[in-house]
């Protein structure tokens, strides 16, 4: 009688059980894959991107360049979260935030002061959402960046905005940034912080005869503290490649002129800024080794003088880059950073609150450039 009474009761408490009733179908939810943020008639704007997986996932019977649909969802509001809860009204499903891949903001967006970090710290309270998000800020219209599709009208998550390792690999010059390490740049002192922009560039690719837009990273926008300071392109930006240590691949030509005599191929940099203290100033050195190949050769060369040319030009690079940040007081090149990390006291001393930078901080670059091999042609290197 015991052992039946409690079999009994047991059996009685796997009704209490809640098993699997709170779970959802899988396909009967919205996946978010991106949010834009905008600033429009004093009001916040949220647009998210929604993609069905089953059209995009890869199979045996899937088609290459069959349209894939994109859904995209808006709200408005005096606030960014009321914004977001406008679109849950209308959403009709279930929002699922765990697969969002990038954060896109408009330049009106950006301008609203402290809104920007406010609006990323909002996100990260989802549970869902994860840390390694990219960011970005655009001029574009945010309905035009969520509806690009990559080559072949692959799904979004196949392009720049989404996964861009796979062109960075190719061609490196301002790197993706992942949403937190921007906020923790804008709250950081002896900081600029930088968000790349996003564009849509028209004249590069067509489909047969059809003009196709394609996502381009043009430059970057510049925060000291949580103002924005101002925008600079990818050309203003040339110098600050050669100080990313995760850059994997560059072209410059050799001289960088209308008739150049080489192309090369830069990789691997490993940059070391060292503040110096002299007269009671601080003044910065900037020692740079990296390796190089040729890509191409319009006339014969000694590898030495490869070598020495590729460096002089990186050295203008870098310095034209330093002096194109100091006309909107930004430390492009992160001097400061250094500074502050290595020597904080003296940090203190030297800024006072205000940009200290000018011209004559950057005292010396030094630029080793090392040539491993000239590709599968041997002869035309002295």
């Amino acid at each position: 009688m015991k052992t039946l009474s409690t079999i009994m009761a047991a059996l009685a408490m796997l009704f209490l059980l809640p098993g699997c009733w709170n779970s959802k179908d899988i396909q009967n939810m919205a996946y978010v894959t991106a949010i834009g943020f905008d600033f429009e008639d004093g009001k916040f704007v949220t647009y998210a991107q929604i993609l069905n997986f089953s059209n995009i996932a890869k199979s045996e019977t899937s088609k290459v360049g069959s349209t894939v649909p994109v859904w995209i969802g808006k709200g408005e509001g005096v606030t960014v979260t009321e914004s977001f809860n406008n679109i849950y009204a209308t959403s009709q499903l279930r929002i699922f935030w765990g697969h969002v891949k990038s954060i896109v903001l408009t330049e009106r967006f950006i301008k609203q002061g402290g809104r920007m970090q406010e609006a990323y710290d909002m996100v990260n309270r989802y549970r869902e959402i994860r840390y390694n998000i990219l960011m970005y800020g655009t001029k574009e219209p945010l309905r035009n960046i969520f509806v690009q599709k990559s080559l072949f009208n692959l799904s979004p998550l196949e392009s720049l905005l989404a996964t861009p390792n796979q062109m960075y690999s190719q061609r490196s010059y301002i790197l993706p940034v992942y949403g937190y390490k921007i906020i923790a740049h804008i709250k950081e002192p002896g900081q600029s912080a930088m968000l790349p922009s996003l564009s849509l560039e028209n004249g590069s690719w067509t489909e047969d005869h059809k003009p196709r837009r394609m996502f381009k990273i043009d430059g970057a926008y510049y925060f000291n503290h949580n103002s924005m300071v101002g925008w600079l392109s990818e050309k203003d930006l040339e110098g600050y490649r050669w100080l990313q240590k995760k850059l994997e691949r560059s072209p410059i030509n050799i001289p960088n002129d209308a008739h150049p005599a080489a192309a090369l191929v830069m990789i691997k940099p490993k940059p070391h800024i060292y503040p110096v203290l002299k007269n009671g100033k601080i003044y910065y050195n900037i020692h740079l080794s990296i390796k190089a190949y040729v890509d191409e050769m319009v006339r014969d060369m000694k590898k030495e003088e490869i070598e020495e040319q590729a460096a002089q030009v990186i050295r203008n690079e870098i310095r034209e880059t330093y002096n194109k940040g100091l006309r909107i007081n930004v430390d492009v090149l992160q001097l400061g950073e250094q500074l502050y990390r290595n020597h904080p006291k003296v940090w203190r001393q030297q800024s006072d609150g205000e940009f200290a930078l000018t011209p004559e901080s950057l005292d010396r670059i030094d630029v080793k450039v090392k040539l491993l091999h000239t590709g599968k042609y041997k002869d035309r290197v002295d």
